[in-house]
């Protein structure tokens, strides 16, 4: 590379070309220099045979400097940072692969969230403002609370690739939102009466997999997506013993197999020891819940006239009754929270008003105890003075 030479304008350089002719003579190109961010910034302006000078490359280092000062985009940064629509199609890629579900739930989100509002900014034009106005935008829009903290933090996983990935080197805007809160705790669940119309209509429905699935959930607590994890080598006859691998909290834990459910699982044990229980028609894994089992439900009226989606009943109500039957038998929040898999007992608060009244019947034994043994200090007391 030809050595750059300093010229009378402030900034600029030229370089004499080893190979390119201008008019007999070695053409030359001119470059300017300027900081950005503390950052010494080289730019090349162009050569002496396409029209420019030493002048003209002033005047560009000019106006550089003025957008700069004024908090504008350089076209240089125009070139390097990319638009959000460009970093989520490098996403969308990677979560096919990496995410559950093959990131139909993301690409479901940036289409109905995002496209429209942010797809065809740079990373660096948007703002925490702009974020905060997108979801105003959906809550105007109806979206749930849980959707749209969904949309924003699908907007901070893409901003976080786009650093991991060296696409981008700025701050992440989501830094600055506060995310929407979230009451989507399911208080509703089914009676017994309720669960056996529900798994009669699915048997009469012809929907083996279906009725299964939901059996399944109904009496060991398993996530629909748990249950389509499973595998052969996950059913443990022997001992009764269900193995959940990969579960949401990342915990592999223990479901235990009624006489019913063993039957079922019996007959439905794949040939191979890594074949699923439940495959799909290909023999791949399932990736969602027939939408036969809405449709049931539907069917069965169990949500008419309910608007609160926390008091639907979807699959996910089946893991919901399992939890709160427990409750209503009286067993420890410790249990019904091991069963289940949560984290921590808060997640489980939720079925402690379900457990008979525990509290109640511990005051009454004290009081009784108490006064039982007021009544006998009397006694003892009468006792001495007769």
């Amino acid at each position: 590379m030809a050595i750059r030479k300093r010229t009378k304008y402030q900034g600029v350089y030229r370089r004499e070309s080893q190979e390119r002719k201008f008019k007999r003579r070695a053409d030359i190109c001119f470059d300017i220099s300027y900081k950005l961010h503390g950052k010494k910034i080289w730019e090349k302006i162009g050569w002496l045979s396409e029209g420019y000078s030493e002048k003209l490359a002033s005047d560009i280092r000019s106006e550089r400097m003025r957008s700069i000062r004024h908090g504008k985009e350089l076209p240089k940064q125009k070139q390097k940072i990319p638009f959000f629509r460009d970093i989520w199609t490098k996403y969308e890629t990677w979560a096919e692969k990496n995410k559950t579900r093959g990131g139909r739930d993301d690409s479901s989100l940036y289409r109905n969230c995002l496209q429209g509002k942010i797809a065809d900014k740079r990373l660096n034009e948007i703002s925490s403002f702009d974020l905060e106005r997108l979801k105003a935008d959906l809550q105007k829009s109806e979206y749930a609370p849980a959707t749209i903290k969904h949309c924003l933090v699908l907007v901070r996983q893409i901003y976080n690739k786009s650093v991991t990935w060296q696409l981008y080197d700025g701050s992440n805007p989501v830094k600055g939102v506060k995310m929407p809160t979230i009451q989507n705790q399911k208080t509703r669940f089914l009676s017994h009466k309720e669960a056996g119309k529900l798994l009669n209509t699915l048997k009469g429905k012809r929907t083996p997999d279906l009725y299964d699935m939901a059996f399944l959930s109904l009496y060991t607590g398993l996530r629909a997506g748990e249950i389509f994890n499973l595998k052969g080598n996950d059913l443990d006859f022997e001992n009764g013993i269900i193995k959940i691998m990969d579960p949401k909290n990342k915990t592999t834990r223990h479901a235990y197999m009624t006489k019913a459910i063993k039957e079922m699982l019996e007959l439905r044990k794949p040939d191979k020891q890594e074949g699923f229980v439940f495959p799909a028609r290909n023999g791949k894994k399932i990736v969602a819940i027939s939408r036969q089992f809405r449709l049931i439900v539907k069917k069965l009226k169990f949500n008419d006239g309910i608007t609160d989606r926390r008091q639907q009943i979807t699959f996910h109500s089946l893991r919901h009754t399992f939890a709160s039957w427990l409750a209503l038998q009286g067993e420890s929040l410790i249990t019904i929270k091991e069963m289940l898999g949560h984290k921590s007992t808060a997640m489980t608060e939720r079925y402690s008003h379900l457990i008979p009244d525990h509290k109640r019947r511990a005051a009454l034994a004290l009081e009784r105890g108490s006064l039982a043994a007021m009544a006998g200090d009397r006694a003892e007391a009468k006792g001495r003075r007769t």
